[in-house]
């Protein structure tokens, strides 16, 4: 690698509010209000209990058709299967989020559950 000799570095500022044009503005990203964290997502809780629901519907559905209970074929059944595991294991992921946060477990808030 060849030497880089005439180059000149600039010391870099020590916060972020030291660049030219930064003084005075304000970023709401990096507010924390405590209050803000411990209100309840409805929707999506709503989409996470549609999910579980949904997902648990389309994994009976094609439990009957592998055991003969419905009429179909076998690849109808992979398919429902396939998408029915889709939906229920981010349903029930974010459904048990939603369900420790309500409790008060230690380590689980509202404000965890994407989306929010």
């Amino acid at each position: 690698m060849a030497s880089r000799r005439n180059i000149n570095y600039s010391r870099l500022p020590d916060e972020d509010n030291d660049r030219i044009g930064n003084e005075g503005r304000y970023d709401p990203r990096f507010d924390y209000s405590p209050g803000s964290l411990d209100e309840v997502p409805w929707k999506s809780i709503a989409l996470a209990l549609f999910l579980l629901f949904l997902g648990c519907c389309l994994l009976l559905l094609s439990i009957f058709i592998f055991t003969g209970h419905m009429g179909g074929d076998k690849s109808q059944a992979y398919g429902l299967l396939g998408l029915g595991a889709l939906t229920f294991l981010p349903g029930f992921y974010e459904t048990r989020i939603a369900y420790y946060s309500w409790r008060g477990a230690q380590g689980y808030r509202f404000a965890s559950i994407p989306g929010y």
